[in-house]
């Protein structure tokens, strides 16, 4: 290859990982903020409007709507709670999980937290907020804590999987955060709203689906190779059936908002899962081996992908699900 030739293709490849890179992050985060501050409240009449939101910000990027839906969760969880909106040129996020290397508790003569929380996904440079929930005697509240500079770092240095690489994801170390308890102890868990908000994870996934689905739509080969479009119509069904489930769901949740609608939420979960699975091998069937290794967009997505969806815990949910089914009556009926 001629010096020009590597110097073109050098900056071809610089210009791809600039595009979906911190900065650009940065920006679009910011300028969606400034576009739509806020998404309707799940649960308030327009859940839907709120899923479809989401599902476009997850065919356009997974890293994107990460952070985006988790300001958006926050800002519905203090609404739940009854506080009055966060000033605008607040990024907020939400830091629930747990694990054994958590240590992180709450001092309520301080107002401060202390400790590690895993499982921290932020731009460190972008969050200022974020609603966590910590140790508080025998209880795990949650808490509003100030990301104020020194109280807060975030070690993702262990990070090594390919998906999810545009936001930062690992242990966040709490130094004396300011920080304040919202609402009761067990407020975070029991609100109708956390399951509500699991649903809303799900149409980030149905989004990204649609993207990578999208690939194989546009390719020549469904008018050429009739594997391809047996594989393109397999993911159809698959979709379909993914999207009339969200579509119901919203209507159930607007209709009975103060009701969990934990089954019917764990099935969506699963059902989705399964379906960006499918669709992830489908189109790596239909479009064969080049889509994952010159397609920098595609194969990312798909990266990023495989990564999200494990938030659903999978067959620990379905054993969850088949044991509250079994002691139920009137399932599948017309």
């Amino acid at each position: 290859m001629s010096s020009a030739n590597t110097s073109r293709a050098t900056a071809l490849h610089v210009a791809s990982v600039d595009t979906h890179g911190p900065d650009w992050l940065a920006s679009r985060v910011r300028r969606e903020l400034r576009e739509t501050p806020d998404l309707p409240r799940p649960g308030g009449g327009q859940t839907l409007e709120r899923w479809r939101a989401l599902a476009r910000l997850g065919a356009e990027s997974l890293p994107l709507v990460k952070v985006l839906e988790a300001h958006y969760d926050a800002l519905a969880i203090l609404a739940e709670a009854g506080e009055p909106p966060p000033p605008r040129d607040t990024l907020w996020a939400v830091w629930a999980a747990g694990g054994p290397t958590e240590t992180l508790r709450h001092d309520p003569d301080k107002g401060r937290v202390s400790g590690i929380k895993p499982w921290c996904s932020a731009p460190p440079s972008l969050i200022t907020h974020a609603l966590v929930t910590v140790a508080h005697g025998d209880r795990r509240p949650l808490a509003a804590v100030t990301l104020s500079p020194g109280a807060f770092q975030l070690d993702a240095s262990r990070w090594q999987g390919p998906g999810m690489v545009g936001i930062p994801t690992g242990e966040g170390h709490f130094s004396g955060a300011p920080a304040r308890l919202v609402d009761t102890p067990d407020f975070y868990l029991e609100r109708p709203g956390f399951w509500h908000g699991g649903a809303g994870i799900a149409a980030c996934w149905f989004g990204a689906a649609v993207a990578i689905a999208g690939r194989v739509r546009a390719s020549a080969g469904v008018s050429k190779n009739p594997f391809c479009a047996a594989h393109l119509g397999a993911i159809d069904e698959q979709l379909t059936a993914a999207q009339l489930m969200l579509r119901d769901l919203a209507r159930q949740i607007d209709h009975r908002p103060q009701e969990s609608h934990r089954h019917a939420v764990t099935r969506l979960r699963c059902f989705v899962d399964r379906v960006c699975r499918d669709v992830m091998e489908r189109a790596a069937l239909a479009l064969g081996p080049a889509s994952l290794c010159t397609d920098g967009e595609h194969a990312q997505r798909c990266a990023d992908l495989q990564a999200f969806i494990r938030q659903c815990h999978g067959q620990r949910d379905e054993q969850w699900l088949g044991e509250a089914l079994h002691q139920a009556e009137g399932a599948w009926a017309l």
